[in-house]
């Protein structure tokens, strides 16, 4: 008997044991519940205007006029008074010190936030008279954390055109370098990858996102630190990809080595939200002292490995890894690197 009692006290207990513990869950479950709804409450403060017009084809002017920026609840500019005008088909170059504004230009440009004051403009469009599905319709945007979605590769492609044949995902695939990988997967382009890419390597994942970028044939392109955490090799087909897709295209890239700079069109010095210089690489290195410091600096720090064929370490101004890239070894650095000095000192 007393066997028996104990063994119904431990079907008695265990039950209320696992209640508390349930009650512990639905606790938790709530307080998140709670967040989710407050995300999802929130107020979009970009919205269409109601008198907004859809942007027509644009030829990718760009124009920052006296823009200042500001984020909600703080006292200082972000951006001050920055000022300049970017031709269509021309890239430009963006360089400074962590918090000087970089990521806040690009993210004006597709309306990710809405000026303080000033405007931004294409073709002579304000971007806050236009709707923002044909505005971000003509802008493509690669970024150092690539998104894909959970479904096939060739439905990641896709995703900016839906409508878009087999033919053309092949091509844009084939254009971004991503073509061959993609076959050596066990079902191809119905290989199906999981949340945020999981299946694919980094740099697969970034010839992905190039692909649906030339897929979508923007206009305008946004690059921000698009070959990070990447070996030598792999590096070397993204800036074959990347080149392919700027290609007539006006390109905004965040960059960091001067190997990148060096072919832009324009260079965009930042310094705490203000221009400090503007021009082309050798123009910069005569008249701007921020330059020339800059360069010196990566000069310093991004030297050559000192074995023959062993990858070049990336130097770093301000902790970003470079978008656009010349060479992907350490022969190429060792040569991009005395071709740079050879430069300082004829500045």
């Amino acid at each position: 008997e007393l066997v028996a009692f104990i063994s119904y006290l431990n079907f008695l207990v265990q039950p209320i044991m696992t209640l508390g513990f349930l009650s512990g869950l639905v606790v938790r479950a709530a307080v998140s519940a709670d967040r989710i709804y407050e995300v999802l409450d929130a107020k979009n403060e970009v919205v269409d205007k109601p008198d907004a017009k859809t942007l027509p084809a644009i030829r990718g002017e760009v124009t920052f006029d006296h823009v200042h920026f500001r984020y909600i609840g703080q006292n200082e500019d972000v951006l001050k008074g920055v000022s300049f005008t970017v031709e269509p088909g021309q890239t430009l170059a963006v360089l400074g010190a962590t918090g000087s504004g970089k990521s806040t230009i690009i993210n004006l440009l597709p309306r990710f936030y809405d000026v303080t004051e000033g405007a931004v403009r294409i073709d002579g469009h304000d971007v806050r008279d236009v709707t923002l599905d044909s505005l971000r319709s003509q802008i493509g945007i690669v970024l150092q954390e690539t998104t894909l979605f959970s479904g096939t590769i060739r439905d990641n492609i896709r995703y900016g055109r839906p409508d878009a044949s087999d033919e053309d995902v092949v091509a844009a695939a084939k254009a971004a370098q991503a073509h061959p990988f993609i076959l050596e997967q066990p079902e191809g382009y119905e290989t199906r990858v999981g949340e945020r890419g999981v299946g694919l390597s980094g740099g697969q994942r970034q010839r992905v996102a190039i692909a649906r970028a030339l897929l979508l044939d923007p206009r305008i392109l946004i690059l921000d630190d698009s070959t990070s955490a990447v070996d030598a090799e792999t590096e070397y087909q993204i800036q074959q990809a990347l080149d392919k897709l700027m290609v007539g295209r006006t390109s905004f890239v965040i960059a960091q080595r001067i190997s990148t700079v060096r072919n832009a069109d324009l260079v965009l010095v930042l310094d705490k939200g203000k221009i400090g210089g503007l021009g082309t690489h050798e123009t910069l290195m005569m008249d701007s002292p921020l330059y020339a410091e800059i360069v010196q600096s990566q000069l310093r720090e991004d030297k050559p490995a000192p074995l023959a064929g062993e990858a070049s370490g990336n130097g770093a101004v301000d902790g970003e890894t470079v978008v656009r890239v010349n060479g992907s070894s350490s022969n190429g650095a060792a040569a991009e690197q005395t071709e740079q000095e050879e430069m300082v000192r004829e500045s």
